[in-house]
């Protein structure tokens, strides 16, 4: 073998090991560290702070469960039953694209996607980002119990204004810390994570106040129908 064709064998050896670090072996470390851990900060906060809106975050082990309800009955009521995609919800987002196709694609991700996209990517829009989120959203599931992957989500998400997590919001919105919310307050939070930065949970609107009502009712089908016995 020549020497170029040493240097060409040298190349896709260094470039596949390259991968194989970025994209199998610093992900599962992170998320064997971080299913124990609390995670110091995340991409989507870094570009939070880049575009000038700030980054105000703390994580907390004492979330009410009446939010995590409320996620589950606003976000993803199967969440304890699918193991990180909920193909029904996505069949009926296409059906519904495909009878009215002027209209955006909604959205049919689950908490599990939006945990692996919180914790790993940037919110920058592309098909090489829904790959990643996909392949993250399986590896999250191998390695997280249902419990911690709920708890990371509300721990991350991005709640609007530049404050991420519970704990920044309540404090934010509410003037207390996530422990303290009452159940109007968690449902206000919930009712306004499709799009944070428009809708206000301290001074909501009719819409707002509307869902939040809505919420505190299906937080109490969660309980009823023990659709969150996954993290019991």
């Amino acid at each position: 073998m020549g020497r170029t064709g040493i240097r060409r064998t040298s190349f896709w050896g260094k470039l596949f090991i390259f991968l194989l670090l970025l994209l199998v072996v610093a992900p599962v470390a992170l998320l064997l560290i971080f299913r124990f851990l609390p995670v110091p900060a995340t991409p989507q906060m870094l570009w939070s702070l880049a575009q000038g809106k700030g980054a105000r975050y703390a994580w907390s082990d004492d979330l009410p469960l009446f939010l995590g309800k409320a996620v589950i009955g606003s976000e993803d009521q199967n969440f304890c039953n699918h193991r990180g995609f909920d193909w029904k919800s996505i069949d009926q987002a296409v059906a519904a694209h495909e009878r009215h196709p002027a209209r955006r694609l909604r959205g049919a991700s689950t908490i599990s996607q939006q945990t692996a996209r919180t914790l790993f990517l940037v919110p920058v829009r592309s098909w090489i980002r829904k790959g990643m989120e996909a392949y993250l959203t399986v590896l999250i599931e191998a390695l997280w119990p249902k419990k911690r992957i709920l708890e990371a989500y509300l721990n991350l998400v991005d709640w609007g204004h530049g404050n991420f997590g519970a704990e920044a919001a309540a404090r934010a919105y509410f003037h207390t810390n996530a422990a303290g919310l009452s159940r109007a307050e968690a449902a206000r939070l919930a009712a306004i994570l499709p799009d944070p930065d428009k809708w206000n949970a301290a001074n909501p609107g009719p819409y707002v106040a509307s869902r939040s009502e809505l919420l505190v009712a299906r937080a109490g089908e969660v309980t009823r129908d023990n659709l969150d016995f996954c993290l019991k």
